[in-house]
């Protein structure tokens, strides 16, 4: 399965449909107050880049880019419809958004995502593309309900030598 990734269509019927069930999807897994995801109105906010990958003309997974700070952005709103798990199409998207980042000078992105075993593959998947563990971030605070991720892309204090810092190496 090839995905074609493209810049989210708000005026997309089947997007607000996909990321309602994304919030329905999460909503047993945590309280409300444990709970992060975007709506489709936040992920609308300028300083959000939502992606779609579709297949046929479905929407089949969606990956947002949010920025916390010049240099850094948060990874939101990552759902690959049930029926299409496990088959690279998250792992692609993420791709897909990692080099987004990297081709607009992201030094670092960094996530939430539940602590419960409800979300054991998505942890993998962040694992498996470099994320490290890290403390809390932005305007998040420690949450037994909550994995907090981070992946460097470029050492921001070092000088353009067209080298990038190690992936996942959390910089003092």
């Amino acid at each position: 399965m090839n995905p074609v990734f493209e810049r989210a269509d708000f005026d997309d019927p089947s997007l607000a449909a996909f990321l309602q069930a994304h919030l329905d999807d999460i909503a047993p897994t945590a309280p409300k107050e444990s709970r992060h995801a975007l709506d489709l109105s936040e992920l609308g906010m300028p300083s959000v880049r939502l992606w779609v990958a579709r297949h046929r003309d479905e929407v089949v997974a969606t990956g947002a880019l949010a920025r916390l700070e010049p240099g850094h952005e948060e990874l939101k709103s990552m759902r690959t419809v049930p029926h299409l798990r496990g088959r690279g199409i998250a792992r692609a998207l993420l791709d897909h958004l990692i080099r987004d980042a990297t081709g607009r000078g992201i030094s670092r992105i960094s996530l939430e995502t539940g602590s419960m075993d409800f979300f054991a593959p998505a942890r993998r998947l962040y694992a498996g593309a470099g994320f490290v563990e890290c403390p809390p971030f932005g305007d998040y605070s420690d949450d037994p309900n909550s994995a907090f991720m981070t992946l460097v892309l470029r050492d921001p204090g070092a000088v353009d030598s067209g080298v990038s810092g190690t992936p996942g190496r959390i910089e003092a």
